[in-house]
Parts: structure tokens; sequence; C-alpha cells
């Protein structure tokens, strides 16, 4: 199934199904009020949504409406948890090749995660509001999941089994605004804003095959300006797969029901043309260009976002339909 919070004015809004060709939407109301209802109750909320999911695509649904994706805040608009990885350690060897650094041995068994800040999460279409273009603002395309309860101790297979939903993410980085903050040794902090998500959250049914022992094996379309620049496979190159990126987190304490957890950008590794490598899938946040860039030419040549600059961030199926929605987004002032 497919579910949504609308816009209501409270912090928390209104839970929706959404039907599946995105077209339709439901008002939960008579089952949950809140998606964060359903995840604590899953096992006995989740197959009442799974009825009015059908009927809904039925055509059968009494009061259904158009499914608008601008009235959507997050799927689940604040969280008790917000960890993302950095599944893709091509990511990681390409940032740190164009600044001559190795990548640790451990970072290929032990994956990388931060703490990000997860009372404010922003909707699909919601402006990225930032103080400053001095600071670098980026888009990171990534995948998400949010969880039920997972044990402490849990082996990455049990923690795939604590997966209840999918989603899309946009994990707005300011990267002047990095080097500092890492410097001290405490990790990201103000350099990244609040995370935007796709409109809609779906099951694991609703990916079929796509879906493969916690790795999501379709494309991460990425257009910065309209312009298309990344069309990154999710799926082949994920070194950590979802519930080894949970288990990491499982290490030491429980993660409970409401936790969402990233897979850190999506990352293509280079293939060898005539020669010369080529990364043909593009990217997923303006970084890697860079660092592609100062690989190949000495020094990086795109410029980060700048005010009025758009980012859409989209995955679709293999019936060509979107499947999340689209983040779709405009980079503005504070001041404005």
């Amino acid at each position: 199934m497919k579910l949504a919070t609308y816009k209501d004015g409270s912090r928390d809004g209104q839970l929706v199904v959404v039907s599946r060709d995105l077209s339709t939407a439901h008002y939960a109301t008579g089952i949950a009020t809140r998606l964060q209802q359903v995840l604590d109750d899953w096992n006995f909320l989740s197959p009442q949504l799974q009825d009015l999911y059908e009927t809904l695509n039925s055509g059968k649904a009494r009061h259904a409406f158009p499914f608008d994706p601008a009235l959507c805040m997050a799927p689940l608009p604040r969280a008790y948890q917000w960890a993302d990885g950095s599944a893709y350690i091509n990511h990681v060897e390409l940032v740190r090749k164009a600044r001559n650094s190795e990548v640790p041995a451990t970072f290929y068994t032990d994956p990388l995660m931060y703490q990000g800040g997860s009372d404010d999460f922003i909707g699909a279409n919601d402006d990225v509001i930032c103080p400053s273009e001095a600071f670098g603002i980026d888009f990171e395309a990534e995948i998400a999941v949010v969880t039920g309860d997972v044990a402490m101790g849990s082996t990455p297979d049990q923690a795939l089994d604590g997966i209840r939903l999918v989603m899309l993410a946009n994990d707005v980085s300011l990267r002047n605004l990095i080097p500092d903050e890492l410097a001290k040794g405490f990790g990201f902090f103000q350099s990244k804003p609040a995370t935007a998500f796709s409109p809609v959250a779906v099951t694991l049914d609703e990916l079929g095959d796509a879906w493969d022992k916690g790795r999501l094996h379709l494309t991460l379309q990425s257009m910065w300006n309209g312009r298309t620049v990344g069309m990154c496979e999710a799926g082949p190159d994920m070194t950590f797969h979802f519930g080894q990126l949970i288990a990491h987190i499982c290490k030491t304490r429980n993660v409970r029901a409401g936790s969402i957890v990233g897979s850190g950008t999506v990352s293509n590794r280079a293939i060898e043309k005539n020669g010369k490598q080529e990364w043909a899938k593009g990217y997923s946040c303006i970084a890697e260009k860079r660092a592609i860039e100062t690989i190949l030419d000495g020094k990086p040549s795109t410029e980060f976002m700048k005010f009025g600059d758009t980012i859409r961030i989209e995955m679709k199926g293999k019936d060509g339909q979107s499947i999340f929605g689209a983040i779709d987004q405009e980079i503005v002032s504070r001041a404005g």
C-alpha cells in the first residue's frame, strides 16, 4: 500500500491512503489519524489500511479525492530517529580520491552513519530555505526506510524484517560548512538542514522483485533545473544493504518504531571506455560531480546550487509509473 500525510495545520498532519497510480487518495481517519499510530500498532492497523487501499484501487472508495503532492508533508513529519548511512562506498571513494585521501579499510566492513535532525522534516514540494548561497547548497538523492521495533543485537537478516515502509529522500547538505564541523571530530550538525522526503511511502510488496534482500534495484532520477543529471541504479553498487545499516544501529541499542534510516547518496561506479573512465549514470549530488571533475581535470567546475534553482528526485517502476511521487523543490533565501 501507499501512505502519505496531508497538511492540516498541525505538526503531524492527517494520514491518507493513496492509490497505486497516485491519482486518488482517501483519509484514513476511521483507522488512524497519524502514521506513527500505525507504526506503533502495525499488525492491527496495517491490515485495515490495506483493505482501504484495495477498495481505493478498485474505484469503490466512497470518499476518495484527487491526490495532490503539493499538500503533503513528509510521510512521517517528525520521527523518533533519523539516521543516515553512507551505503554506497563508491561515493566515499570518489570524494576521498579527489582530495588525495585513502579510504580506511574499515569503511568496507563497517558503514558510516550520522544522526540527523528528526524534529523538522519538510514535504516533497516544500521550498528548501537557506540563509546563504555561500554555505554551498547541495542536494542528495537517497532511499530511506521506516522501521518498526528492532531489538538490540539484531542480525542484518533480522533487521530486514523490521522494515515497514520505503521512501525517497533529499538529504540537503551545506558543503562549505562541512569541513570545519568534521574537523571538530563530532560530525555533521549545522551542515545538515531539514531533510525532505517523497510524498508517498510504500510497503515492500509494492516494489515486487525490485526489492531484493534490502536493496532496491531501480533507477533513481535526479533533475537539476530541469536537466537530468542522474539516472543512478540504486541496487548494484550498494555496499551495505538496509538490514546491515539497521543492524549497525542495533549493536548497542534498540531501534523503535518510527525510526528512519537513509542509504546515503546513491552512487554508481565508473565504466572504462576507450581507455578513459566515464560516469554514464551521472550523479545524485553535486559534491560527487565536483569530485569527478577534480579527478579528471584537477579542479571542480560545477558550482553548488543558487537561490531559484530546482531539484526533482523520482523513481519509476518497471511499468514506467512513479512509485513514490516526486520530490520537487526550489532553493530559496530565508530573507525571501
